[in-house]
């Protein structure tokens, strides 16, 4: 059986199939570009999407730290402003407190000048003294002004003190180192050598019942205290 010749190609059918080739990896290489430029595509719309997506994380991030930040500044001013008012209410009744005590100091200033009244009022100062102290011998101190009148009024608290606690007192007015005009009156009564006293001074009364009543006034001028839970 004989085998025909392979006629060889002349250079027309050369350049046919060359240009044949050159199609076909032309071909190739316009779809592989179009891959590429696909995948590319993709992968920067991608990455442009994580980048949007950070970036509006970060935005509202700052916006949140921001706000916060804000809602923080708006406390301390609150807070501030609230203490401040706090500080002036308290500032201004602290002011009212010290009128209301300042008026009574002048009010008892005058006290003295109704003798009758002071009489008496001297004479229960000393009693009340005599009884704290509990001692036989006492020396009774006043203003210089009212030496006279405790002279008067002396026996007769002592007499008193006698009939109420069934008890004698030897009471003796000092007439040396008086006190001084600004206790406004009253009494100072001392026992064993004036080492223990008994200051009933109108002065000392004042700032007794200042220290007692001050939550009963208060009380009276600005009302119960919120934040106060238990009451006598």
């Amino acid at each position: 059986m004989s085998t025909a010749a392979v006629r060889p190609m002349n250079d027309e059918e050369v350049f046919s199939e060359m240009n044949k080739m050159v199609a076909f990896i032309k071909q190739e290489a316009m779809e592989k570009a179009r891959e590429i430029k696909v995948k590319a595509d993709e992968e920067f719309n991608i990455e442009k999407a994580k980048l949007v997506r950070q970036e509006s994380i970060n935005v509202e991030e700052q916006f949140q730290r921001k706000v916060k930040q804000a809602k923080v500044k708006q406390r301390i001013i609150a807070s501030t402003l609230i203490n401040k008012s706090r500080l002036k209410v308290l500032q201004e009744r602290q002011e009212l407190l010290e009128s209301v005590f300042s008026e009574a100091q002048k009010k008892l200033t005058k006290l003295p000048s109704d003798k009758e009244k002071y009489k008496t009022l001297l004479i229960n100062l000393c009693v009340q003294a005599f009884v704290q102290l509990n001692d036989n011998t006492v020396n009774v101190r006043g203003r210089k002004a009212d030496v006279a009148l405790l002279k008067e009024c002396v026996p007769k608290a002592v007499e008193s003190y006698r009939e109420k606690s069934g008890k004698s007192v030897n009471a003796t007015v000092v007439e040396q180192s008086p006190l001084a005009d600004d206790v406004l009156g009253g009494v100072r009564v001392s026992a064993l050598n004036d080492r223990i006293s008994v200051d009933n001074t109108l002065l000392a009364r004042l700032e007794l019942s200042s220290d007692r009543m001050l939550p009963q006034l208060r009380t009276i001028l600005f009302g119960q205290s919120p934040n106060r839970k238990f009451f006598n």
